[in-house]
């Protein structure tokens, strides 16, 4: 299988023996051609062509994530022009689909996901087939909104700091402290979209823990409320400034210089409140089974019953319906004249239309 036409683009998807084929590029109107392998092609033919490399191999950890962009300003100048893009890579399996799919969610964001842009190369070409670490670059492209700037968004740092976590725990470690992502400290912080956060807080000195953004959903839990309301055992959250002195003890200092002991691979979470100094949960990084049977990595949980959670209470001033024998606080009491007052200016205002 030479090369194949990816539908609605001139576009064409295919190994590295689809350069020999000079008719089929001619008839296409190839004009430029993209080079997802670390192999140089040495093909002559290349000089006749626009031509723009990519140098990975087709492996899980590689991270083809940050060439999105590049390669998909590529292959629109190419179209723009108003010639044929060729993206190829060994076989035309992996490397290769993963770009074009990239490409097709860039230009459809809002109609086509991942997986439904897979099974519209896959009509055309049986045997494309990203490996699993591409597809979950491909999801977590389109959960960034597909931009054209990747590596400063803030999903791309989590990405890259979960595959740190990920790469030292298969190394029997934990990660580094310089790589982790303590969430208070992001310049772009999560926002609770209510408008009204959650709180937790140390449950003897009532010391303020984290809030609703900080929380990792987990299992069927899908939002960070419902994961905090659930009946499991824990409150998962990211990793935040004050649990420093738990998750890296020998660095408790954190303008200190790193210790060169390794931290734990797990341990228990300390109130941050010195005075305190309460169990309050524990982490693995490596992860942990939630109660609810749900497995959670890394996991950095709060104990509930070590905690207390409470929601912001608003109170409303002025007049108000209130069961009987129930009492407003003086400085929140109307008196009879103000209502009155207020009574009288509505109907008054109510006759004025009429």
């Amino acid at each position: 299988m030479a090369m194949n036409k990816v539908p609605g683009h001139n576009i064409y998807i295919g190994g590295i023996f689809s350069l020999k084929n000079k008719t089929a590029l001619s008839r296409a109107n190839i004009t430029h051609v993209l080079s997802v392998l670390r192999l140089q092609p040495t093909d002559e033919t290349l000089l006749a062509y626009q031509h723009h490399r990519i140098e990975v191999d087709d492996v899980e950890d590689e991270n083809l994530l940050e060439h999105f962009p590049s390669t998909i300003k590529f292959i629109q100048s190419g179209l723009d022009a108003g010639g044929g893009v060729l993206v190829h890579c060994a076989m035309g399996k992996s490397r290769s689909a993963t770009i074009c799919i990239a490409y097709l969610l860039h230009c459809q964001r809002s109609a086509l996901t991942p997986q439904s842009a897979l099974a519209l190369l896959r009509e055309i070409r049986p045997l494309c087939e990203p490996n699993s670490g591409f597809m979950e670059q491909l999801n977590v492209y389109h959960q960034m909104g597909c931009p054209e700037d990747v590596t400063s968004h803030p999903l791309y740092s989590r990405w890259l700091y979960n595959r740190e976590v990920e790469g030292s725990v298969a190394c029997g470690r934990a990660p580094e402290m310089e790589s982790i992502l303590f969430e208070d400290e992001q310049p772009q912080q999560r926002v609770d979209p209510t408008g009204q956060s959650i709180d937790i807080k140390c449950r003897r000195c009532r010391r303020k823990l984290a809030i609703a953004p900080f929380v990792v959903p987990h299992g069927s839990h899908g939002d960070a409320k419902a994961a905090i309301k659930s009946d499991c055992a824990h409150i998962f959250l990211n990793p935040l400034t004050w649990m420093r002195p738990s998750l890296f003890p020998n660095s408790p200092d954190a303008s200190a210089s790193p210790s060169t002991e390794d931290a734990p691979l797990s341990g228990r979470l300390t109130c941050p409140n010195t005075s305190c100094g309460s169990n309050i949960g524990k982490f693995a990084w490596q992860g942990m089974q939630c109660s609810c049977g749900d497995w959670v990595v890394p996991a950095i949980g709060l104990a509930k019953a070590r905690v207390d959670v409470s929601e912001p209470v608003t109170i409303r001033r002025g007049p108000a319906i209130l069961p009987p024998g129930i009492r407003l606080p003086p400085n929140m009491r109307v008196s009879r004249m103000e209502t009155d007052a207020d009574s009288k200016s509505e109907s008054e205002s109510v006759k004025g239309s009429l």
